[in-house]
C-alpha cells in the first residue's frame, strides 16, 4: 500500500512501514497505513483494560490528556506533531481516534503500570493491579563483542515476551526517515512512534535493545520513556548521548536494563536505569545479558521487590544462569546464526532438561503449569503469555540499516488460539481478541531506499530506449 510520504506491506507476520517527511507528514502517513490494525487494537484495549483494571480505556485516555499531553506538547513538540499526524491520518483512513488516544497508546506501559500504581484513590485498590511483582517482566536479550563474537564485532539478540492479547500487536517494522536527525529502523508496536519492545538500528551507527526490570516500584511524573528513548534514537550520536538523554528528567517508568552498541567504535554499553539509581557499564571485549532483574544491588533492593534474582524457579534467576552459560559455551563463535539458536533455547535451568516453559529463554507461559512457582502472585498456569518474536542483528547488518526478525516466537512453535482456548477454558474470554501465530521464517528487513530504486528504473528505461533506437 502506498500513500503520500509512506508505504507498507505485509511479510511473514510483520507489517513493514516506511515513512518520511516532517513530523506531521510522516505521522499522517503512518496513521493512514495502520487504520485497519488500529481498529483491532482499540477493540482489544476496550476489553483488556476494563477486564484488568475495572476502568474503561477512556479513563486512561483522559489521564493521557491531563497528565502527559501538555508535557509532550511543550517539551517534545516534534513528537507531539508526529502523534497528531498519526491520529488524523488514522481517522481519515476510516478508524476514528484522537491525539489523546494516540498519546495514551504510545504511553501504554507508563500509564497502566507506573502512573496508575501511584495515583491516589478512595479505595487504593489500584495498588494491586501492577501484575507480576509491580512493574512487568518482559524480554530476554544479549549483546556481545570482541572475543565473544565470530568476527570481533557486535552481535545483538532479543525476544519480546508479553501477554499475547496486547503483545501480538508488536509486529510493526518501522522505517522512519525524518528531516532532522538520524534515520531509524525499529521493531515494535503498531502506532507507536518509538518501539516499546525496543529493538532498533540508526543511521548514526547505534544498535539498541533492552529488557525490563520486573518488580520495579518507583515512579515520578517527569519525561515519559516514549519520548526520551525516541529522542535518543533520533538525535543520539554516541553511547554517552543515549545515557544523558535517558537520564534527563527520568521518570523511572518502564525501568529497563538498556543495551546499546556503537558500530563505529565497536563498543557496547549496559545502562540499568532505575529512578534514583542507575548503573553504566561498557566494554569492547565481553557481553551483557538481559533477563528482567537488575545487577545493581541498589535498584534491586531499594527500588524493587520480588525480583527473582536468586530463584531458579523464576524466569529471572533461571535465565540469568542459562544466558551466562550460553555466552561461555559459544564464546568466539557468536554470530547471528548462533544468536537465533540462543533465542530459541528451551533448556529449563531448574529442572535441568529441555522443557519449553516460563523459565526458558524462548519463554512459553502458555505451556507451563507453573507448579514450581515460589510466588502465587506471579502469572497464572497456562497464561497466554510468552515470547512473541525473535530479533537479531550484527555490526554489518546495522551498517546497512537492516536486521533479521521472526514473528510468532523465537523457536517457531505455533500458537493457535482456538486450540489453546479449547484446552484452557479459563482463558476463554480472550478468544475473540487473540490471533493465531503460525510458524514463520526468519526474515531480513531493511530501510526503503527510494532513490536507489528510482535510479534503477531510470537505468532500465534508458536501456530500453537505446534498444528501441537500434531497431
Amino acid at each position: 500500500m502506498k500513500v503520500k510520504n509512506g508505504i507498507s506491506y505485509e511479510k511473514n507476520g510483520w507489517l513493514y512501514i516506511s515513512i518520511e517527511g516532517d513530523a506531521y507528514e510522516r505521522g499522517y502517513a503512518y496513521g493512514s497505513l495502520i487504520a485497519d490494525e488500529m481498529k483491532k487494537i482499540k477493540e482489544m484495549l476496550e476489553f483488556t483494560i476494563y477486564n484488568n483494571y475495572g476502568h474503561k480505556w477512556d479513563f486512561f485516555i483522559k489521564a493521557a490528556e491531563e497528565h502527559f499531553k501538555p508535557m509532550i506538547q511543550e517539551k517534545f513538540p516534534e513528537f507531539y506533531d508526529e502523534m497528531l499526524g498519526v491520529a488524523e491520518g488514522c481517522t481519515a483512513a476510516g478508524t476514528k481516534t484522537s491525539i489523546d488516544e494516540i498519546i495514551a497508546w504510545n504511553n501504554y506501559f507508563t500509564i497502566t503500570e507506573s502512573w496508575y500504581s501511584h495515583i491516589e484513590s478512595d479505595s487504593k485498590r489500584h495498588v494491586n493491579q501492577r501484575g507480576e511483582g509491580k512493574s512487568r517482566d518482559r524480554c530476554s536479550a544479549f549483546m556481545a563483542v570482541g572475543d565473544y563474537t565470530k568476527d570481533g564485532k557486535i552481535v545483538v539478540a532479543h525476544n519480546n515476551f508479553s501477554d499475547f492479547i496486547d503483545g501480538q500487536y508488536a509486529r510493526v517494522v518501522l522505517d522512519i526517515k525524518p528531516k532532522n536527525g538520524a534515520r531509524m529502523l525499529i521493531q515494535g508496536f503498531v502506532g507507536w512512534i518509538w518501539s516499546g519492545t525496543d529493538f532498533f538500528v540508526t543511521s548514526n551507527g547505534i544498535i539498541g535493545t533492552e529488557t525490563t526490570m520486573g518488580g520495579f516500584l518507583e515512579y515520578e511524573k517527569k519525561y515519559p520513556i516514549s519520548c526520551r528513548i525516541r529522542q535518543a534514537m533520533q538525535y543520539g550520536k554516541t553511547l554517552d548521548d543515549y545515557v544523558d538523554i535517558l537520564l534527563k528528567e527520568n521518570s523511572g517508568d518502564y525501568a529497563n536494563a538498556w543495551l546499546f552498541g556503537n558500530i563505529k567504535t565497536n563498543e557496547i554499553l549496559r545502562l540499568e536505569l532505575g529512578l534514583k539509581y542507575h548503573n553504566v557499564e561498557r566494554t569492547k571485549n565481553g557481553y551483557f545479558i538481559g533477563f528482567n532483574a537488575p545487577y545493581d544491588p541498589r535498584i534491586r533492593n531499594l527500588e524493587s521487590s520480588n525480583t527473582g534474582w536468586n530463584d531458579l524457579r523464576r524466569h529471572q534467576g533461571a535465565r540469568r544462569v542459562r544466558l551466562n552459560d550460553l555466552m561461555d559455551i559459544h564464546k568466539g563463535d557468536i554470530d547471528t546464526y548462533v544468536a537465533k539458536e540462543i533465542l530459541s533455547d528451551h533448556y529449563d535451568q531448574y529442572l535441568c532438561k529441555t522443557n519449553p516453559c516460563s523459565r526458558t529463554i524462548c519463554s512459553h507461559y502458555e505451556l507451563d503449569a507453573r507448579e514450581f512457582m515460589s510466588d502465587p502472585s506471579r502469572p497464572k498456569p497456562y497464561q497466554p503469555r510468552g515470547a512473541i518474536d525473535g530479533n537479531v542483528c550484527d555490526s554489518n547488518m546495522a551498517k546497512n540499516m537492516s536486521f533479521e526478525l521472526r514473528y510468532g516466537n523465537s523457536c517457531g512453535i505455533p500458537f493457535l488460539k482456538d486450540k489453546f482456548c479449547d484446552e484452557n477454558r479459563i482463558w476463554e474470554d480472550q478468544r475473540p481478541y487473540l490471533h493465531d501465530r503460525v510458524q514463520q521464517p526468519w526474515t531480513v528487513f531493511s530501510i526503503t531506499d527510494k532513490k536507489s530504486k528510482s535510479k534503477t528504473i531510470k537505468k532500465k528505461l534508458k536501456i530500453k530506449n537505446k534498444n528501441t533506437k537500434r531497431k
